[in-house]
C-alpha cells in the first residue's frame, strides 16, 4: 500500500543562515573503505566547526555493504567484497551504474528532527525521479523510495532508491544510492534490505535511458528544493582525503 506521497520537503530542513552545501562529484569508482575514512573525517570536521556540509556524489566498485541491522542470512552469495558499517539499515549493494550520494549535513542547524531529516531524504528521491516522468513513492514498513510496475494480469513493486544514515553529534553521514544503470544481477547475492518478496529496478530498466550526468542534474535540482542552496566544489578542490583534523 502507498503512503502519502512526499512531495515537499520539511522547512526546518533548509537552513536559516543560507549557507550552501559543498556539492562534489568524484570520476572513476571510489574504494569503500576510502569513502568511509573520507566521510569520518569530513563529519568530525563539520562538527567542530571546521569545514562546511557536503554532498559527495560517486560510484562504487561491485560490493555488498551491511548496516546495523544486516542479518547473515541474508548474504546469500559473497561474490563481491563485503563492507561492515555503522549505518542503518540491513545489507545493500553498491556498484558501477548506481549513484551514491554521501550526505554531511549538520542536522543542529536543520531542526534537529532524524525523522524529518529521513523523510526529507525521501522527497529529494522522489522529486529527482519524478524529473524522469518516475512516479515514486515510499512504503509503509519498508526503507527506500519504490515503484509499481504492472503489465497485463500482474502488477509489482520494486525498489529503486536506498537510504542508509548515521548520525552523530548531530552531523548525517552515509546517505542515499539511486539505480540509474547498475547490473540487477548483481543484487541477486543478498536479500535486498532484508525484503525478499519484492524486486529491484534502475532508471534504464524502467525504459527511462538516463546517464549518470542527467541523474546529476536530477538530484541537484530536487536537493536544492529540499535541503537548500548547493555550492559545486570540483573533487581537487574539495580536498578528498585531506587532513582535516
Amino acid at each position: 500500500m502507498l503512503s502519502q506521497s512526499l512531495n515537499s520537503g520539511d522547512s526546518r530542513l533548509i537552513r536559516a543562515d543560507g549557507l550552501a552545501v559543498e556539492w562534489v562529484t568524484s570520476p572513476g569508482r571510489v574504494d569503500h573503505p576510502e569513502a568511509v575514512a573520507e566521510m569520518e573525517a569530513r563529519v568530525a570536521a563539520i562538527a567542530g566547526g571546521r569545514a562546511p556540509e557536503r554532498v559527495w556524489l560517486l560510484e562504487h566498485p561491485p560490493l555488498y555493504s551491511a548496516g546495523v541491522s544486516a542479518r547473515d542470512e541474508d548474504l546469500l552469495d559473497a561474490r563481491f567484497p563485503v563492507h561492515r558499517t555503522g549505518r542503518g539499515g540491513q545489507f545493500t549493494y553498491h556498484g558501477p551504474g548506481q549513484r551514491v550520494a554521501y550526505v554531511m549535513l549538520d542536522l543542529g542547524a536543520r531542526g534537529r528532527d532524524v525523522r524529518a531529516f529521513v523523510r526529507g531524504l525521501e522527497a529529494w528521491l522522489i522529486g529527482a525521479l519524478g524529473r524522469f516522468g518516475v512516479e515514486a513513492d515510499v512504503r509503509e514498513g519498508r526503507v527506500g523510495v519504490w515503484v509499481e510496475r504492472k503489465g497485463p494480469g500482474w502488477s509489482r513493486e520494486d525498489k529503486i532508491a536506498a537510504i542508509g544514515v548515521k548520525v552523530r553529534k548531530w552531523v548525517s553521514f552515509h546517505g542515499i544510492s539511486l539505480n540509474v544503470e547498475p547490473d540487477l544481477t548483481h543484487f541477486g547475492g543478498i536479500v535486498p534490505c532484508g525484503i525478499s518478496e519484492h524486486g529491484v529496478t534502475s532508471l534504464v530498466d524502467l525504459g527511462v535511458p538516463a546517464t549518470m550526468d542527467e541523474a546529476d542534474a536530477a538530484l541537484r535540482a530536487s536537493f536544492q528544493e529540499v535541503f537548500g542552496p548547493v555550492r559545486r566544489v570540483e573533487a581537487p578542490e574539495a580536498g578528498i582525503g585531506a587532513d582535516l583534523s
